[in-house]
């Protein structure tokens, strides 16, 4: 697979994640095309492998998400623009501090945004708190399997 090739499969799968955090924009199915799209044009073991890992793990988290309260995110009391910032501060986090970083990433960008809108610790705390119960959950869940499935293609793409 040339380069540019990989490029583009790694714009499809930041798009993926950037689709867990816009309302509408189905996120996990478009990252597994993304490893869909590089398995079949690698065609080497380890690209196989990781695409049944990201299957397998797109799939726990569409199971774990049924089992969690569904999104709304108007009566969470949130924005649009706090929500793509929580997500995109939850990206960085899992780049920064590998795996474990996506979850303070993303509460830190969610209570950041919160604070800077109501003023004070204690009530951007409180509105951190409520966003996390309403939906946050179920979007944390679905972001971190997305970074999990990205972060060991990046991987697969560095070792192979």
């Amino acid at each position: 697979m040339g380069t540019w090739q990989l490029v583009l499969v790694g714009l499809v799968m930041l798009l993926g994640l950037l689709g867990v955090v816009t309302p509408g924009v189905p996120g996990p199915p478009i990252v597994w095309a993304g490893v869909l799209w590089w398995s079949m044009t690698d065609r080497t073991a380890l690209a196989w492998a990781v695409l049944a890992g990201a299957t397998g793990v797109l799939l726990l988290e569409r199971a774990v998400g049924w089992l969690l309260p569904p999104r709304r995110l108007r009566g969470a009391g949130i924005t649009r623009r706090a929500f793509l910032v929580a997500g995109v501060c939850g990206i960085a986090g899992f780049f920064v501090l590998p795996v474990l970083g996506a979850v303070p990433g993303f509460v830190g960008g969610l209570y950041g945004v919160e604070r800077r809108r109501l003023g004070g610790h204690g009530a951007a705390w409180a509105s951190t708190r409520n966003v996390m119960r309403a939906l946050g959950t179920s979007v944390l869940v679905e972001l971190f399997a997305c970074l999990l499935v990205v972060g060991v293609w990046i991987g697969a793409v560095t070792a192979g």
